[in-house]
């Protein structure tokens, strides 16, 4: 472990200084280091559940020595929204000339390792009113599909070894995705929650309780299809997780019906850790942990069968 998270250190400090430039839109072979600013058009990210036409602007990471041509293993790290009008999902935030910052147990550090880091791609949940989430499930496969065939397409990730990885709504994110879906080899789920009527007053911009619509809370809730997750998920939790919306059963729960069904998982508690992880000790020994699970499940993993 420790060999580990001196090289992921070792390499972040001594990573190209084009990866500290500004996040500049790039050209169709960007240099190594770099960030690529992609667009993902939307007819096939929400495709025609929600009517949703607009493009997306997608960040796409690539490592220190990368080869043109070369196919990396490829980590996708994402955080779905909910929006009313599809013209508001397709909107731009934020600037494309910003230094690249990195704050505790970031998965840009997977860069160093010679992934591919597709970072924060919008996941856009859409539709009108309080009816967004009906087609939660749905929508949420199509954008990831999506987003996987666009780096597929541009030639700098093998289909064969995409990670799909979350933090809170992030991480409810993955445990769908890997339980509706075989897009990703594997997943990493930071301090989710994955049975939403543990939540059952609702949650993220859903305003409807559970006994108002009960189906929609069992659809969404990655619990409820633990028998379905055929790939590898790797659960992190703080044990003094204190936000009302994923306390630490969330995850223990998961974590028994997954075991129960024969998933392959890991689940790794935090001690006195909250909703983030703070302590150097906590904040290493996640960054080891998900290295080593991709490294493992994603990175080296073979064709699938």
């Amino acid at each position: 472990m420790k060999s580990l998270i001196r090289r992921v250190l070792g390499a972040f400090v001594a990573m190209s200084p084009a990866f500290w430039a500004p996040a500049v839109a790039m050209a169709a072979d960007p240099p190594a280091g770099t960030m690529e600013t992609i667009t993902v058009h939307g007819a096939s990210l929400a495709g025609s559940l929600s009517g949703d036409t607009a493009d997306r602007k997608v960040k796409v990471y690539l490592p220190p020595g990368y080869a043109k041509g070369a196919r990396l293993p490829l980590v996708m790290w994402a955080y779905p929204r909910e929006f009313t009008d599809p013209a508001l999902a397709g909107q731009v935030s934020g600037s494309s000339y910003r230094f690249t910052t990195y704050t505790g147990a970031s998965h840009l550090l997977f860069l160093t390792e010679g992934y591919a880091v597709l970072d924060n791609p919008t996941m856009p949940i859409v539709g009108p009113g309080e009816t967004a989430n009906d087609t939660y499930v749905e929508q949420l496969v199509a954008s990831a599909e999506a987003a996987v065939d666009k780096v597929v397409e541009m030639g700098v990730a093998d289909r064969d070894r995409i990670g799909v990885g979350g933090h809170s709504y992030g991480a409810f994110m993955t445990a769908n995705l890997l339980a509706h879906s075989r897009l990703f080899r594997a997943g990493i789920a930071r301090s989710g929650a994955y049975n939403r009527t543990l939540t059952p007053f609702g949650f993220q911009s859903e305003r409807r309780t559970f006994w108002e619509v009960p189906d929609v809370y069992a659809r969404m809730s990655p619990f409820w299809y633990a028998n379905a997750v055929k790939d590898p998920i790797l659960l992190i939790h703080g044990e003094a997780d204190d936000n009302s919306g994923t306390f630490p059963i969330q995850s223990e729960r998961l974590y028994l019906a997954l075991k129960g069904h024969g998933a392959t998982v890991r689940y790794v508690t935090l001690p006195n850790e909250a909703h983030g992880y703070l302590a150097r000790e906590s904040v290493l020994h996640t960054l080891y942990e998900m290295v080593s699970w991709f490294d493992k499940y994603v990175k080296n993993a073979g064709p699938r069968k």
